[in-house]
Parts: C-alpha cells; sequence; structure tokens
C-alpha cells in the first residue's frame, strides 16, 4: 500500500481528527479563533495522528478514545511550532507568513499558550492518569530541549551526541509517545506499547535528522522556506557538524558561519549552504538518518501480524526517501 492509499484508508478518522481540532481552536474571541486557524489551515502531513490511529489497531481501535490522543498532540506540535517561528523569527512555514509575521510576537506566543492549552483539556478527557504522566514528561523534555537548542546557538564546539540529546527532546518524544499513546489508549499489551515507542523514537530521530538535510539540501519551493535557514538562525545541525569535522573545508565554514553570527542585517547563508554541501557531511548525516529508520524497522519485528504493521515499515520507508 502506497502512502496515499494509506491515508485514503485513515480519511473518515483523519478528517474526525480534523475537525475536531478545528472545532477545539474555534473561540468566541475571532483574532485568537484566527490566529490558532491560521497554521492548521495551511495543513501538514499529520504524521503523529496517522501513528496514534496505527498504533491503536494494535489494541482495542476505538476512535473516540483516539481522536482525544491524535488532536492533543497534534495541537502540542502545532503549539511549538508557533513557538518556534518567534524564536527563529521566521517569515514562512508551509509556504505561508507565520502566525508571528503575519501578526506579531506577542500574538504568536499567546496563540501558541492558548493551543498548549487546548491540547490538554482535550487529553484530560481520557481517565488514564499514565497517559497524562507520559505526556507531561514529554512536554517537559520538549522545553528543556528548545532550551538548550537557543543555548547551544553558534555553538560549532558542541558535539555529535549533545545534538542527538537535543533532537530526543525536540522531536523524537513526540513522536515516540504518539506511537505509545496510540496503543496504550486501546488497552494493547505492554511489551507491544513498548516496542511501539522504540519504533517511534527511532522514527522521530531520523525524522529530525531528514529535516535537517533537507534545510540544507532542499529548495524553498519544495521546504516552504529559504534554505539554510537553520544556519541564519545559528542552529549548528547534525550536517554542519559533520561538516566542520571535514578539514579541508573546516576553516571556510568557521569564516561563514561567524560572518551569519555577526551580521548586522539580513545574514546570509549561501556561502556556509554551498560548502556544507560540498563536503562530507551530508552523506554522514544521511547514514545516521538510514541507522535509525533501521532500528525503528527492527523495533517492529516482535508486533502481531497484522495490516498496522505493515503501514507503519511503509511509514518508515516513505520517510526515508521524502523530500519535503
Amino acid at each position: 500500500m502506497k502512502m496515499i492509499q494509506l491515508y485514503a484508508s485513515l480519511k473518515s478518522d483523519l478528517q474526525a481528527i480534523e475537525e475536531t481540532m478545528t472545532r477545539e481552536v474555534t473561540t468566541d474571541l475571532p483574532l485568537l479563533s484566527e490566529t490558532s486557524l491560521h497554521l492548521l489551515k495551511a495543513g501538514g502531513k499529520r504524521i503523529r495522528p496517522v501513528l496514534v490511529l496505527l498504533s491503536g489497531k494494535f489494541g482495542t481501535y476505538s476512535l473516540e478514545t483516539l481522536q482525544k490522543v491524535a488532536v492533543s498532540l497534534e495541537l502540542i506540535h502545532m503549539a511549538t511550532l508557533v513557538h518556534d517561528d518567534v524564536i527563529d523569527d521566521a517569515e514562512t512555514r508551509r509556504g505561508q507568513l507565520t502566525v508571528k509575521s503575519k501578526w506579531d510576537n506577542r500574538i504568536a506566543m499567546y496563540t501558541g499558550d492558548f493551543i498548549y492549552a487546548k491540547a490538554l483539556t482535550v487529553i484530560t478527557q481520557l481517565e488514564n492518569p499514565r497517559i497524562h504522566q507520559i505526556l507531561s514528561g514529554a512536554m517537559v523534555q520538549m522545553c528543556i530541549g528548545e532550551m538548550e537548542q537557543i543555548r547551544d546557538f553558534f555553538n560549532v564546539n558542541q558535539n555529535v551526541r549533545r545534538y542527538l540529546l537535543r533532537i530526543r527532546r525536540k522531536t523524537a518524544l513526540l513522536i515516540a509517545i504518539s506511537c505509545q499513546l496510540g496503543a496504550l489508549a486501546t488497552n494493547a499489551p505492554p511489551a507491544v506499547c513498548a516496542a511501539l515507542y522504540r519504533f517511534g523514537y527511532n522514527v522521530g530521530m531520523a525524522y529530525q535528522i531528514t529535516d535537517d538535510l533537507l534545510d540544507l539540501c532542499g529548495t524553498e519551493k519544495v521546504i516552504g522556506k529559504p534554505p539554510g535557514n537553520d544556519l541564519r538562525q545559528g542552529n549548528i545541525t547534525l550536517p554542519v557538524l559533520y561538516a566542520l569535522e571535514d578539514e579541508p573545508i573546516r576553516g571556510a565554514l568557521l569564516d561563514e558561519i561567524a560572518a551569519i553570527q555577526n551580521s548586522e542585517g539580513a545574514a546570509d547563508s549561501s556561502a556556509a549552504v554551498r560548502l556544507v554541501r560540498s563536503s562530507k557531511g551530508i552523506a554522514a548525516a544521511e547514514r545516521l538518518a538510514d541507522r535509525y529508520f533501521a532500528k525503528a524497522l527492527q523495533a517492529l519485528g516482535g508486533l502481531p501480524e497484522i495490516p498496522a504493521k505493515k503501514n507503519l515499515s511503509e511509514i518508515t520507508r516513505f520517510l526515508a526517501q521524502r523530500s519535503y
């Protein structure tokens, strides 16, 4: 089954999730409704809701239950994007103006806070304290990851281990618990929940590394924002860290990163991007992403042989090959 067929098979359930998200962030205050719906209307792959639904098939499938998990997790993801765009001073996302760009930073921050709060009101409709504990713990770690990223802006001396811990917190955990909570909410066996968590964690690590590669190797038309945006913000990602280990270009790359950091106006990262593309950093980052994707597939090995298992395998292969 190809990805378009997979999404088609889940169409009615995903549509219910989409309608619930729209309903949850629509308020009596027109401005808040408009800002909250802005990113939602821009679309997205909805990977987290898909993972929730598929993981729920390993237990007693219930859309009513899984919808609450999926809506909550996707709203949390959206809230982090609204906040990230303020931190990064990003003008566009998914090919559209960001909330902070269309309105302002203050409106964006409170919009993100509101979406976070709505996510929590949805998940608390499930009377399972373990679900609440897992979600709240992940949110704490996500905030720590964001703070670590800010702390490490333009830090060219950080090591790969530090980067991996940061993306574990920022990205991988939310994808991991999308799988874990989907199974937990439908009373799947503990061993299945644990295996799905490992699957989601490894997919999440690979997903973020792939994002970092696309930021350097993609085009603005495809990725919805100018290439090299991470470097302009001072975010030293895995391909750049590996490129800095490539002695022939290390000195020139350090100079370009310093020039970006010291720029008083709009920084130009194009020269730094070209250097990273010409280095061994791209291939090295691709190899690590591939290892995480392979670990994700291994985590599926002991799961029951149901169609959802094959679907998760197909999602992994799709994400490994994606260009957006």
